[in-house]
């Protein structure tokens, strides 16, 4: 099995919002507001996801248009929302069913990010191109003009073992799902939850059991999974041993991941951008995208499954 390489953050794909010939109807520069821009692109796919069209207002400073190519005087943006969207495709080259989920970052021509937004993209089959528009929403209040959207990152799971969506209940009546990542000098925890979705009680005991992936999704080995703290850090609830649950519809059950990503001389830092996790033996594997940084420390702690508290 292939040991782990530092995660490369996906290359950028731009779109420059430009004055583009009859698609501006008026010269900002005398304040005149002009109908949406839809531009064009024509950008190479980022691991599969293309941007085909970015949609920009009226109320969007539109750079090279006033004197000296400064902008020019444009209406305010609506309160409720920029009105800066962007249209793209996903094609799935791969012999498998995948969902994707994709960074979009909205930046300013100096390449400043001023929001971002995730998508996810659920079972684009094998060979299939799917079509979608992400929306900027709400600008922050003093943000500067908006005029590229590029794709930042995308990363791909295999559709079947994908965590399920907002609001849906998996076949075997157990949803598991893992929380965000919370850094604080140098540790490094997530939580992983467990809800039965479904009508029957869930028997549960032990701790999770992971998998950690490669960006190919293949095992990485060289990493100890402990049991506990295994001396990380001292954290309340994660030396407490594990006990027999049972879970009723309708309850939950929390574990918690935790490492430390210290970088000291000797092999190559190693990162994991999967896990593939099981609620127990024999339970459906999902894989979440956690991004272990994980350093040289060789080192993943994880917590027994217990009720969360209340």
């Amino acid at each position: 099995m292939r040991r782990a390489v530092r995660h490369l953050p996906a290359l950028a794909a731009f779109l420059l919002l430009a004055a583009c010939g009859s698609e501006q109807a008026g010269t900002l520069g005398a304040g005149v507001a002009t109908p949406a821009a839809r531009i064009s692109a024509t950008e190479p796919p980022v691991d599969g996801v293309r941007i085909t069209q970015l949609t920009v207002p009226s109320g969007t400073p539109n750079p090279g248009s006033g004197p000296g190519g400064s902008p020019g005087r444009v209406d305010p943006f609506p309160a409720h929302d920029s009105g800066i969207s962007a249209s793209y495709e996903v094609t799935n080259d791969n012999a498998e069913a995948l969902t994707y989920t994709i960074l979009f970052d909205f930046t300013t021509d100096a390449g400043e990010v001023m929001a971002n937004t995730y998508e996810t993209v659920r079972a684009v089959g094998p060979g299939a191109i799917v079509r979608g528009t992400v929306r900027l929403g709400v600008l922050a209040p003093g943000a500067s003009p908006v005029t590229r959207v590029k794709v930042a990152e995308v990363t791909s799971v295999p559709a079947a073992e994908a965590p399920p969506a907002p609001g849906e209940c998996p076949s075997s009546g157990i949803r598991l799902t893992a929380g965000d990542v919370d850094a604080a000098m140098g540790l490094r925890a997530v939580s992983l939850d467990l809800e039965n979705c479904g009508t029957r009680d869930y028997p549960l005991e032990g701790y999770p059991l992971l998998e950690l992936l490669d960006d190919d999704r293949s095992r990485v080995d060289g990493v100890q999974i402990v049991h506990g703290s295994g001396g990380i850090a001292t954290v309340p609830g994660f030396d407490e041993p594990a006990g027999p649950l049972v879970l009723k519809p309708g309850e939950s059950a929390r574990s918690a991941l935790m490492w430390r990503n210290t970088t000291e001389l000797g092999p190559a830092p190693v990162n994991i951008p999967y896990v593939r996790v099981r609620a127990q033996q024999g339970a459906d594997p999902v894989i979440v995208t956690l991004h272990l940084d994980l350093g040289t420390t060789g080192r993943l702690a994880a917590q027994p499954w217990a009720h969360p508290p209340t």
